[in-house]
């Protein structure tokens, strides 16, 4: 049995005058769309779906140390807003969160707890190292502090600044949002987690 295939959109429901109107062909729309209506109407995959609505509802953990934590606190105030990214939810537990935000210096005595935070976090979950002391010491190069937080768990986005401002961290997130979008895997699978 052979099957008619749906050729214009009020095969598919469509009760609009300009689709109805007898003697009329198809519209500028109906032409550009072609022949296949059902493959071009698609919406999106199920995997698209999924990447979509983990970019768009990071719940982070927050894991302040020194200045970049002020900053880091200030982006859910009303002036940056941080909600309008789905990401207003700061969880106190990392078993609610999937974003670690690490800002501020990281002595080696608190290299555990960041690891033991990071490995009670449930995947898929990301990283952003706030500051310069986050991503690479900073200025601290001592025996005291943890020469870069990549050391301990995988880093998705570095965010410069010695502190960097609110606008920095919010553009670190959309950054990470981008590539949860686009289907880059979390830091871990990519590069692996130090031991």
């Amino acid at each position: 049995m052979a099957v008619r295939k749906r050729q214009r959109l009020a095969d598919w429901g469509l009760n609009s005058e300009r689709v109805l109107w007898k003697g009329k062909g198809p519209g500028v729309f109906e032409q550009e769309l072609g022949d296949d209506l059902e493959e071009k109407l698609m919406l999106t995959t199920v995997e698209k779906a999924v990447t979509w609505a983990q970019g768009n509802s990071i719940w982070p953990d927050t894991f302040g140390l020194a200045c970049c934590a002020i900053e880091m606190m200030s982006i859910v105030s009303s002036r940056y807003d941080i909600a309008r990214f789905g990401a207003e939810v700061f969880r106190s537990s990392p078993r609610q969160a999937d974003l670690l935000i690490v800002s501020g210096r990281v002595a080696h005595k608190m290299a555990a707890p960041l690891r033991q935070i990071y490995d009670q976090m449930l995947e898929p979950k990301w990283v952003i190292a706030m500051g310069a002391c986050a991503s690479s010491g900073g200025m601290f190069n001592n025996y005291a502090i943890l020469q870069g937080v990549d050391k301990i768990v995988a880093v998705d986005i570095h965010v410069p600044g010695c502190p960097p401002r609110p606008e920095a961290l919010v553009e670190g997130i959309v950054r990470l949002q981008e590539k949860i979008k686009a289907g880059v895997p979390p830091a871990y699978e990519i590069r692996g987690v130090a031991s």
